[in-house]
């Protein structure tokens, strides 16, 4: 029992070292920041700071950074942190802290542009830190400076950027994994701000996090989700896509890639797709500030450029932050010339010069260094100029005056079309080369002598394929300085004789004729013939060349193909009472049809066709190949008056007597067997046994043999 109490407790004790230790090497704070740290947190409701001093700054001059400041505080303030927080100009802008008391110290900071003040040894108060902060003077060290610098006033350590008045904080902890980064960061609290791993959306924020931090490190970005689509992990933000693709992808809110090309990992990261966690490179690799990617733990190789050495905290946006009043913000517009403008004179003239300033009046000068003004404003008007003249402007406020700033107008010959190519007539159609020469400038090239769009630029234009007379126009231009006229260039298409290719169809063994189709013109057959007409009785493909006499003697080749078509085949003839259709086999649109031999239609239809033997006629519509083929039309009268008028005296079927095996029978309503007519009995004439029947409606049943069905109908006998 005492063996196995003391190996549980060892187990305990050594576990709550080993928690110990992963503990403080997760902490990137030591003892002492950490309970500094925690004060600060502990100001919130304690330290509220304001400042006005929006002001505009004179070049090269220095100036205080705020015109007031109040700080209210029951806490002892230990330090100050005055940042330029956008803006910054590193090299070029400065903060200093003028008439030092022995009791604060500062310090600059060039790469983040912050000026620490700080209590030392002794005691100092908060009118002493107030004094101080006035103090506070920027300036600028170069002649022509320009935009906006902000300046945040923080009594935490934390920088602040006044347009997403959000706080970051770099925390070193090198070869730290972006997961427990995020987790380190999602546990952190700044003066009652929840943390979050860094996520970046303007580039104000991207140059204020990645330029002016004390260090480099992870941020909130990843595409492990689903490659290569990358949102933002943490924060407010989180689930917002900012970019997708790789080299061809593309911003879909903002992003800030680096595009400089990573050294070999040494087969680190190998794997396709592992790469799905971002990072502000370090200096030196790349353009300073832009992210990179690399996998969850990155290098393991500290000199590698995808080595972890820390990652960047954002405080502020969460729901539920309650914003503390620890810091405040002021600005300095550069008093500066932002913008100028100066139109091109062509010839001769004048020129409205436009200048926009930052702040303050515009200038204009005549010169560099003379002290005459020759005119204010935003606009000033030359006067009429025949040559290139710079003028300069500046802006003045409350006497300071910028650096001049030149602005150039510039004078521009007028040039001319010097001498433009005239192309050679061409027959039917072509594409055309066409050649300007211009004393200065280049050559624009229209389909119109005015207006109209430009077709090309360059001494060298290309036509499309032209087939009709047609006049281009050059110009010269030079700086939209254009020449007064613009020079025709005519094309020049001569009309090629209209001829149409033909089929021609032979009735072999005869001739046949064919024509070049338009009199008056020269002509050469493929034979040899030069006449318009000549007469074949071969087969095959015939051309002729036509050649006009007109300017140009153009030529055009005309073909004939002739042909032979093939005779119509009569597959049957279908008879339906005296409408009769000629069916064949082959049916084309060069084939007419007859019943009669003489009249040929082309229709294959017939109606009202006389009873009896007939004959059908089909065949090519130049009268070639007719072939026919004989048909039966069978009439059935449909009445008869058998009273010896000597019309329609017996009821006789016109026709039956092509089919010698034919049986007719004739039955009364009733079915009774009235007559039966055949090829020796060929009518009946209304009686039965010589006694007359009387008028009435009669059927009959026609067989024409044993291989077609039996006709019916009716008729009706009259008196």
């Amino acid at each position: 029992m005492k063996t196995k109490f003391s190996c549980k407790y060892t187990l305990a004790i050594v576990l709550l070292c080993c928690n110990i230790f992963f503990a403080f090497k997760s902490v990137p704070l030591s003892e002492r920041e950490l309970k500094k740290e925690n004060k600060q947190k502990a100001t919130t409701a304690a330290s509220v700071i304001t400042a006005t001093g929006n002001q505009v700054y004179c070049p090269q001059s220095s100036i205080k950074i705020v015109t007031d400041v109040a700080i209210n505080s029951t806490e002892e303030l230990t330090a100050i942190y005055i940042q330029i927080s956008s803006g910054y100009v590193n090299g070029e802008d400065t903060l200093t802290l003028i008439n030092a008391n022995p009791n604060l110290t500062s310090s600059w900071n060039p790469d983040s542009g912050t000026l620490t003040i700080s209590r030392n040894n002794n005691s100092a108060t908060l009118s002493e830190f107030i004094a101080a902060i006035k103090a506070v003077e920027f300036r600028n060290s170069s002649a022509t400076p320009k935009g906006i610098r902000n300046f945040s006033i923080s009594l935490g350590q934390a920088n602040y950027l006044p347009s997403s008045k959000h706080y970051y904080q770099f925390v070193s902890s090198p070869g730290i994994s972006w997961g427990n980064a995020k987790r380190a960061a999602a546990a952190s609290n700044y003066f009652g701000l929840q943390g979050y791993l860094v996520t970046i959306t303007t580039l104000d924020e991207a140059i204020f996090v990645g330029e002016q931090l004390s260090g480099t490190g992870w941020i909130g970005g990843s595409d492990a989700r689903k490659e290569p689509y990358w949102i933002w992990e943490t924060g407010p933000e989180e689930g917002t896509q900012f970019w997708y693709g790789r080299q061809s992808g593309s911003t879909t809110t903002f992003a800030y890639w680096n595009d400089y090309k990573e050294p070999d990992n040494g087969g680190e990261l190998a794997l396709i797709g592992a790469e799905d966690y971002a990072y502000i490179a370090p200096p030196g690799n790349g353009q300073k500030g832009r992210w990179n990617d690399t996998s969850l733990y990155g290098s393991s190789d500290p000199a590698n450029v995808n080595y972890p050495r820390g990652y960047i905290v954002e405080y502020g946006g969460m729901p539920g932050d309650v914003y503390p009043q620890i810091s405040a913000s002021t600005s300095l517009t550069i008093l500066s010339i932002t913008e100028t403008k100066a139109p091109d004179i062509c010839g001769s003239g004048t020129a409205v010069l436009e200048a926009k300033s930052s702040a303050g009046t515009i200038n204009w000068y005549a010169d560099e260094t003379g002290a005459n003004v020759i005119a204010t404003g935003s606009s000033f008007t030359t006067p009429v100029l025949n040559a290139n003249k710079t003028y300069y402007t500046a802006a003045e406020f409350e006497g300071c005056i910028t650096k001049r700033t030149p602005v150039e107008v510039r004078v521009n010959i007028v040039p001319q079309v010097i001498s433009v190519s005239n192309p050679e007539p061409v027959c039917g159609s072509g594409i055309f080369f066409l050649e300007a020469t211009v004393s200065a400038g280049e050559a624009n090239w229209y389909n119109s002598k005015t207006g109209g769009s430009i077709l090309g630029t360059g001494s060298l234009f290309i036509t499309p394929n032209l087939s009709a007379n047609t006049i281009y126009y050059a110009e010269a231009n030079n700086n939209e300085c254009r020449s007064l006229t613009r020079i025709p260039i005519e094309i020049k298409i001569y009309p090629l004789p209209d001829v149409q290719n033909q089929e021609v169809v032979l009735c072999a063994p005869n001739s046949v004729t064919l024509d070049a189709g338009i009199s008056n013109m020269s002509y050469l057959w493929s034979t040899g013939e030069t006449t318009q007409k000549i007469t074949v009785s071969e087969l095959g493909t015939y051309y002729v060349d036509v050649t006009a006499s007109t300017a140009g003697n153009c030529s055009n080749r005309k073909t004939i193909k002739v042909i032979e078509l093939p005779a119509p085949e009569i597959q049957k003839i279908d008879v339906d009472n005296r409408t009769v259709t000629i069916i064949l086999s082959n049916p084309e649109s060069y084939y007419e049809y007859s019943i009669d031999g003489l009249n040929f239609q082309n229709s294959n239809i017939f109606q009202d066709a006389p009873g009896g033997l007939q004959t059908a006629y089909a065949r090519e519509k130049i009268g070639c190949k007719t072939v026919s083929k004989s048909f039966v039309v069978l009439v059935f009268p449909a009445f008869f008056t058998p009273n010896n008028d000597s019309f329609n005296d017996v009821w006789e079927v016109t026709g039956m007597e092509n089919y010698p095996e034919a049986q007719i029978t004739i039955f009364d309503r009733y079915g009774k067997l009235i007559a039966q007519l055949n090829a020796s009995k060929k009518y009946w004439d209304g009686t039965i046994n010589k006694i007359p029947l009387p008028a009435s409606d009669y059927w009959f049943a026609l067989k024409i043999d044993n291989t077609q069905p039996v006709l019916r109908g009716h008729f009706t006998l009259k008196r």
